[in-house]
């Protein structure tokens, strides 16, 4: 089931479902004071910005992705750059809470015919982790189970607002030739209502339920997207870990699974290496600040497991590497790209297997983003197909 881009109407009805949101959760005043302190940006920086670097000023001065990019594309980068570096976290995981995502969804699916799906999902529930399942038939043993962890900084983010670029991933993978793949998405407790381990425990926890229900490792790939990527990465440490005590539990018993799939991986919490560009929406102070709060107090946050990055031990890596390998995808021009690139040549030095895909001019997690803002079919699904290719490649 893939949708069509997401349009300016759309937009609109995304707004309408938020407000009410916002009053209820955040409070008419704070909610006042987050649109009163925007203005300045939506009414004067905004609309001056984008005229002066899309339309007049010469094009070898322009941003990288700003050469390349619609004006729908860019003007909504520039709205996600601000939000990132001046909203709050707890206004703005509101955007995509359940209760906006899930109306969002069901309005989209509408406008665009699809009343009844053709693909299912349901929530699922358990005292250690809670997830959404998505199949094409969830009473029938999948061929492939795709675990995935969404992003968000630990902060925001949910599976309902992934569900859309999930549904479209499955209809991808049926595609390419499986006959019922099924994706399990992971739905963390988020800071500040936990901090590590809880996210740890809960990743494990969902991981030996899709264990379970796949009943064969050679089936199962691992996914994530920023900081959903990073919490991958930190269970396959957990997994490999036969050295240490740690929050796992019983980890040693599960089996890895066949494959890694990362989209831009937050792999390292707190880095110097993260710098400002003028393309990514990422913000490198508040990365810092994301990544303090999610490590807490109990533990360092250069641990590697809390923050994968900082992990220089090859054969910990070795161990803890999936029998196809590891497979990264980011994009040339986001703030977090230094640290990816340092990962990626680690473990190929540990003689771990790894495919890696550089995006030219590319910024943040963008084949998830490009799927609702690109207005080509063939862009939206670029990433997508991309990854998808990956994954039928070495999980025939």
């Amino acid at each position: 089931m893939i949708l069509g881009p997401v349009s300016y109407l759309d937009c609109l009805v995304f707004c309408l479902l938020l407000a009410p949101q916002l009053l209820w959760h955040v409070g008419l005043f704070d909610t006042l004071l987050c649109v009163l302190q925007a203005l300045p940006f939506l009414l004067v920086k905004l609309p001056m910005s984008f005229v002066w670097e899309r339309y007049l000023c010469p094009r070898r001065h322009r941003a990288p992705f700003v050469q390349v990019a619609s004006p729908f594309e860019d003007f909504v980068v520039r709205c996600v750059r601000y939000a990132f570096s001046s909203i709050p976290p707890r206004i703005g995981r509101v955007f995509f809470a359940r209760e906006v995502a899930g109306p969002f969804l069901r309005f989209r699916m509408l406008r665009h015919g699809y009343i009844k799906s053709p693909i299912h999902w349901r929530e699922h529930h358990e005292d250690s982790f809670k997830g959404i399942w998505i199949s094409r038939d969830l009473g029938r043993k999948p061929d492939l189970v795709l675990y995935y962890a969404h992003g968000g900084g630990f902060s925001m983010g949910s599976s309902h607002f992934y569900l859309e670029f999930l549904l479209a991933w499955l209809s991808a993978l049926i595609l390419a030739g499986y006959d019922n793949p099924a994706i399990f998405a992971l739905e963390y407790t988020l800071v500040p209502d936990a901090l590590y381990p809880t996210q740890a425990l809960e990743a494990i926890g969902g991981y030996r339920h899709v264990l379970s229900v796949a009943q064969d490792p050679s089936i199962v790939c691992v996914s994530g997207d920023s900081a959903g990527a990073a919490l991958i990465l930190s269970l396959l440490l957990h997994l490999g870990d036969d050295e240490r005590d740690g929050p796992s539990h019983g980890r040693m018993q599960l089996q890895k699974p066949a494959l890694a799939l990362l989209i831009s991986p937050w792999v390292t919490l707190v880095s110097a290496r993260h710098k400002n560009t003028a393309s990514d929406y990422l913000d490198a102070h508040q990365l810092r600040q994301y990544g303090r709060q999610f490590a807490g107090t109990k533990i360092s946050e250069n641990d590697p497991l809390v923050s994968p990055g900082c992990c220089t031990d090859m054969p910990w890596w070795k161990r803890s590497s999936p029998s196809k390998g590891i497979v990264i995808t980011y994009g040339e021009e986001e703030v977090l790209a230094p640290d990816i690139e340092d990962l990626i040549k680690l473990l190929c030095e540990a003689d771990v297997v790894v495919g890696s895909k550089r995006e030219a001019g590319g910024i943040h997690a963008w084949p998830v983003a490009s799927l609702f803002l690109s207005s080509s079919k063939a862009q939206r699904l670029k990433g997508l197909t991309t990854v998808t290719e990956e994954i039928r490649r070495r999980i025939p």
